[in-house]
């Protein structure tokens, strides 16, 4: 099992615009081999920002990469972006492989 996240620091007041945007967004995942889940995770709240990540479980780490390649990862990051503002910084991507 392969997990990637991305963590999302997004300035107070465009939490539910930037939670919409992923509420209807077509990610394709569900026709990527390989993929099995995805959830997109609200965490703590600061002065500034509110943290989010995306979630998602693969079964191997090339399934993954293999998907960052695809047309469908264009496709879906093609998509509506957040206004200007929304982000404090770049996502930051974080990865893990199961180990038991």
């Amino acid at each position: 099992m392969f997990i990637a996240m991305n963590r999302f620091r997004i300035a107070r007041g465009f939490e539910e615009a930037f939670e919409e945007i992923w509420r209807q967004r077509d990610s394709y995942l569900s026709q990527v081999p390989g993929f099995r889940t995805f959830a997109l995770l609200k965490g703590p709240e600061k002065d500034d920002h509110v943290l989010y990540a995306s979630h998602t479980i693969w079964e191997t780490r090339e399934d993954f990469e293999a998907w960052t390649e695809s047309d469908y990862f264009r496709k879906a990051h093609a998509q509506t972006s957040a206004p200007k503002g929304t982000y404090l910084a770049h996502p930051e991507l974080e990865t893990f492989e199961a180990v038991v």
